[in-house]
């Protein structure tokens, strides 16, 4: 029986990352922020095979002592685990901090683990392109997405103004690609994954998560906010993916020996927030589909096939 850590695996793509592994009869270890807030992590117990295979620990990434106890005897890491917050007080201590120095601890960490074979990190599109949903403003000069269409292989963009969050995200996937430039061969596989727009119904109680919210904002046409109402405003394209897609991806790119510093996105179709809004309501998009984001790769190496997006936003909906 295998062993697979999942760092974030309560969250909402995490939750569904856990309840990936546990169907497919592995062990897993999910670690939490706080263990008594049960509220966060109760649905758990509900999953199939989560009586006999499933453990929650208390673990904080910056902890180098709990992380390592945290990994002991994984075969398989999904590290998941990062925040995703628009809104916060002090993005330093917040997103930077966890985000980046937490990164850094764990290949640390992993390093020194001899059980452990392979190791998914879930990044985000952002990580490739910090001004997501807009487009890089190198590729377009009004604003709109063109007709090329963003892959692996793009250099990944930063902007300094845009969101801490995607600022986040970028930094910890340059410490990640550093890492594989400079262990090509570690004795574990690391692979990346970055997720669009990940949409689709939540498997806890819980309204906290930014992807839930983000439907929410955009099925009732509310904007609490400059951010929001510029998506409203300029009628944002997203590309989005279903969080069912991304687990499914997250664990074959776990289990698929071979891949050590690829990266993929996790992504389908491309609709405006209009059209979303459409979707989330029942009705039918006024726009056809477009590919912005390319899965291609992950389609290729790990025969995933992306759902439609109407699909999870009714799910949700």
């Amino acid at each position: 029986m295998k062993k697979t850590g999942i760092i974030g695996g309560a969250g909402f793509i995490g939750s569904h990352i856990t309840k990936k592994f546990l169907a497919e009869g592995y062990d897993v270890r999910v670690s939490v922020r706080d263990l008594s807030q049960k509220e966060k992590y109760a649905h758990l117990h509900d999953l199939e095979n989560a009586a006999s295979h499933l453990e929650i620990v208390q673990m904080d990434v910056q902890d180098e002592a709990a992380l390592r106890a945290f990994l002991q005897d994984c075969d398989i890491v999904v590290h998941s685990g990062t925040p995703f917050q628009l809104d916060v007080q002090d993005p330093q201590r917040d997103l930077l901090d966890p985000t980046i120095k937490g990164t850094e601890n764990f290949l640390k960490v992993a390093g020194e683990t001899p059980s452990l074979k392979k190791v998914v990190f879930v990044g985000s599109v952002a990580s490739i392109n910090t001004s997501y949903p807009l487009p890089d403003p190198s590729r377009s000069a009004d604003g709109v997405y063109a007709d090329d269409v963003y892959t692996e292989a793009d250099e990944p963009y930063l902007d300094a103004n845009d969101h801490p969050y995607a600022q986040a995200k970028y930094y910890a996937d340059q410490v990640v690609r550093k890492f594989v430039k400079s262990q090509p061969d570690a004795a574990f596989e690391v692979v990346s994954v970055y997720p669009t727009f990940v949409t689709g119904h939540s498997l806890s109680a819980r309204d906290d998560s930014s992807s839930m919210g983000i439907q929410y904002l955009f099925k009732n046409k509310i904007a609490p906010n400059p951010f929001v109402e510029m998506m409203f405003a300029k009628n944002v394209e997203f590309a989005m993916v279903s969080v069912a897609d991304v687990a499914e991806g997250i664990f074959r790119a776990a289990t698929t020996p071979g891949l050590h510093g690829k990266n993929y996105l996790l992504t389908g179709e491309s609709y405006k927030v209009s059209d979303i809004t459409r979707m989330l309501n029942g009705q039918e998009p006024a726009e056809a589909a477009r590919t912005v984001y390319s899965g291609a790769a992950a389609t290729q190496d790990l025969g995933l096939q992306f759902q439609a997006a109407h699909v999870p936003l009714n799910e949700w909906a």
